[in-house]
């Protein structure tokens, strides 16, 4: 069969719950974690409300860009359980194919637990379980060959060994939207692998911890390191064609090597969740490569208007916009 875009990474049950008694801290002596949530230790902390859904980067990629028009596969792991069946039922609910999926059984489906705190920002305590066990054996590799587009997410497990296959593969564009096991691992063992990424998606965090995780780099003052053009020159000359950054309130930037693009946010009508604000907005801007010929100004800006949506309803899926909406 083939495919516009098959999505690879995870996929997970994800409850998100609400509280105000955090402190919100500035951390200004690591710029890797500049801000902080503070609870008391030993205390029990009021929850003021809590929800159920689905989540995981691949999930969330798949579902958006279902949703946007294209013929979706996601590539991923879930367990031989309950939840496991749930995730999938709501991917097929949404018109994603499931005949890529992997039931692994003795291991759990993933889920997260999502803490929302002030301003409606989250951190999120991961349960990777089955999301560790995903492969691509021949048949898997069979499929990526006859996509259009791959676009990767956070991977787990023996996850250089998911890539390893993933770049085998000829004649076919790489979007990549990496997670925190690839930024530990760090420039010398992902360069290989940009140089064969159409676009590489990630936030500013996510960019600062990367360019220091090279020799050349890792002594920039923070000045340096704050300054979105020098974070977009550096990772887009290892390699990728496309580089782009997004930096929360002030946007999203990239580079292709001859010009930077900027692009501000749109003002959500209101602000719930920003559960799967960074799976929206790269897997639209790739969406967006497709449906306006490459032209990197109007992807970022449907990648935007996509983002703003999904901040304005409760979940990463809930608020992602169809094709009628961004045409």
């Amino acid at each position: 069969m083939k495919y516009d875009i098959i999505t690879i990474g995870g996929a997970t049950e994800d409850i998100t719950f609400y509280t105000k008694e955090g402190v919100l801290m500035d951390n200004k002596k690591d710029i890797l974690k500049q801000k902080l949530l503070a609870f008391e230790y030993g205390a029990k902390i009021k929850i003021d409300k809590a929800y159920s859904g689905f989540g995981g980067g691949a999930a969330n990629a798949a579902v958006c860009f279902s949703l946007l028009g294209f013929k979706a596969a996601c590539l991923i792991a879930v367990g031989d359980d309950g939840r496991g069946e749930l995730i999938i039922k709501n991917l097929e609910k949404r018109g994603v194919d499931v005949s890529l999926a992997q039931k692994h059984k003795d291991i759990e489906s993933g889920f997260s637990f999502l803490l929302v705190g002030q301003d409606n920002e989250h951190i999120v305590f991961s349960n990777r379980a089955a999301n560790t066990k995903l492969q691509i054996a021949d048949f898997e590799l069979e499929n990526l060959k006859n996509t259009n587009w791959i676009y990767i997410t956070s991977l787990y497990g023996q996850w250089q060994d998911v890539l390893d296959k993933v770049f085998s593969v000829h004649g076919v564009k790489v979007a990549w939207n990496p997670g925190n096991a690839q930024f530990d691992a760090g420039i010398s063992v992902l360069g290989k692998y940009f140089k064969k990424t159409k676009a590489l998606i990630i936030n500013k965090d996510e960019a600062i911890e990367l360019v220091v995780s090279d020799e050349k780099h890792k002594k920039k003052s923070a000045r340096f390191l704050k300054n979105m053009k020098n974070l977009l020159a550096v990772i887009q000359g290892w390699g990728p064609e496309i580089a782009v950054i997004t930096n929360g309130k002030y946007g999203a930037d990239g580079y292709n090597g001859v010009k930077y693009y900027h692009q501000d946010i749109l003002r959500e009508k209101k602000r719930v969740d920003t559960t799967g604000v960074g799976d929206a907005f790269g897997s639209s801007f790739i969406a967006g490569l497709e449906l306006f010929q490459g032209d990197i100004a109007k992807a970022m800006k449907l990648a935007i208007k996509n983002t703003a949506s999904v901040i304005s309803e409760q979940g990463a899926q809930n608020g992602l916009l169809c094709r009628k909406d961004v045409l």
